[in-house]
């Protein structure tokens, strides 16, 4: 094994030019991460200069047998913490060989929102909190957990220190220290009120950035788990009853709510989310109603609320905010599972573009 671990440890600047590039894409379920790896003659940091490449798509619930191809764009690149040296990962969508987006590509149609005059002029900010539950591989039950059973009630988890209440820190560590590597602006980790569940935000970002950070980081959590022979769940309840489900709460503030008097913008741009409020929860990710039921700091999901400080409402304006008079808010409804594309640009679509 140790011939193994220098083998996979090589560095393939002592010897060659080329490099390994990772393209990874969304598969058909919109959640199911994919990659394939392929060889460049020497290194880039620009997606522009990177090749189009094609996959099967029948083999990912995205195209039928008899007309399989699907080409991936790449679209954002990061220094790959796995192979190091100048290897790098590679974000992609994916289109037919016609050019037209398909289905399951989401960045599209965000990337079309993000590039209109007025939400550039507004420079959207995005900090995403991330929860995920890690799982026994073989019986998909939290890390941590007696098999079949349950661990003490919840209380003392939620950012604890200790064997019997922090499940899994080195992994959170692991992905934690490979995002800096990677060039991802991840922001902080903690431990969450469910043990075994973990939490780790990505932001600020502007943009389209903020999908192809959280997708990035997603990747190498995936993979870090795969690594420790730990399952990975984005799933928004994992555990029926008394537990803490798993969302992605999405810090938002534009240019004009940063600005002074910028909590008038946010108020406005809050009444506007209320009125969308059937609209958002349609799109922020599969089995939140299982979630979103008025317990478990979620707001319910039939009702539209915000607050100062209220990690019951739909929508938290923070006490320095409301304090100094600008600042930004945080929408408490996305799933753990949710799009990142979609729910960022949802909201800047929302709280810029459109006029009631």
């Amino acid at each position: 094994m140790s011939l193994l671990t220098d083998l996979l440890n090589i560095n393939l600047s002592d010897t060659t030019e080329k490099i390994i590039a990772e393209y990874i894409w969304i598969g058909g379920s919109g959640l199911d991460i994919r990659s394939k790896a392929r060889t460049l003659a020497g290194p880039v940091t620009d997606p522009a200069k990177l090749p189009k490449w094609n996959y099967d798509g029948s083999s990912t619930d995205q195209a039928p047998g008899d007309d399989s191809e699907v080409i991936l764009y790449p679209q954002a690149v990061f220094k790959d913490p796995f192979r190091r040296g100048n290897n790098i990962l590679v974000i992609c969508d994916a289109y037919t060989p016609a050019g037209e987006p398909i289905p399951t590509n989401k960045r599209h149609n965000a990337a079309k929102i993000f590039s209109q005059p007025e939400v550039v002029a507004e420079e959207p900010w995005y900090g995403i909190e991330q929860e995920y539950t890690l799982l026994q591989k073989d019986v998909k039950w939290p890390l941590g957990w007696p098999v079949g059973g349950f661990p003490g009630p919840q209380g003392p988890y939620y950012c604890g220190v200790g064997a019997d209440k922090a499940f899994g820190r080195d992994i959170v560590d692991a992905h934690y220290k490979a995002c800096l590597y990677a060039g991802i602006n991840i922001s902080g980790i903690n431990g969450e009120v469910m043990p075994g569940q973990w939490e780790f935000q990505v932001g600020p970002a502007v943009g389209i950035g903020a999908g192809d950070q959280l997708w990035a980081a997603r990747y190498i959590l995936e993979r870090i788990t795969e690594i420790a022979g730990v399952a990975l769940s984005f799933d928004p309840k994992p555990i029926p009853g008394d537990w803490n489900g798993a969302g992605a709460h999405t810090n938002y503030s534009t240019k004009s709510m940063r600005s002074d008097g910028g909590i008038h913008v946010i108020k406005k741009a809050i009444e506007k989310l209320g009125l969308r409020h059937k609209e958002h929860i349609a799109a922020y990710g599969e089995g939140n109603e299982r979630r979103l039921t008025g317990r478990h700091e979620t707001a319910d999901i039939n009702t539209f609320s915000w607050g100062v400080a209220n990690r019951g409402a739909s929508i938290r304006v923070g006490r320095d905010t409301e304090k100094e008079g600008k600042g930004y808010f945080e929408d408490r409804r996305p799933a753990s599972n949710m799009d990142p594309y979609v729910v960022t640009s949802k909201i800047a679509e929302t709280t810029i573009l459109w006029k009631p």
